[in-house]
């Protein structure tokens, strides 16, 4: 599905990211997988239709932009999604603060 001008491949995505497995009014954002150069709305949308070899997003190349905000389509790098994964710093919309319990499906550690 395009959203915002950025294609986002997921299962029963919606116009704001959602998806069949992440579907609340605050899952709005997508995460470009390191490994395909690809928007999924989720790790489990990705496991199914991805390219089958997930890699996270190595620490050196958090400055990349990788994260999509449904909301407004607002390209995140990864640094500054985790610096504010709260809300979208353009448009103020809410993000889910639960995400950060799978971020080590997306996102290397510094070391």
């Amino acid at each position: 599905m395009n959203i915002h001008g950025q294609e986002v491949i997921g299962v029963q995505v919606d116009s704001e990211t959602r998806c069949l497995h992440y579907h609340s009014e605050i899952d709005r954002i997508a995460i470009k997988f390191h490994c395909c150069d690809t928007y999924f709305p989720c790790y489990e949308c990705h496991d199914e239709l991805g390219c089958g070899k997930a890699e996270v997003w190595p620490h050196s190349r958090f400055a990349e932009k990788a994260v999509l905000c449904g909301a407004c389509g607002h390209e995140l790098s990864v640094s500054d999604y985790l610096a504010c994964a709260s809300a979208c710093p353009s448009c103020s919309a809410p993000f889910n603060p639960g995400c950060s319990l799978h971020a080590d499906r997306y996102f290397g550690t510094m070391t």
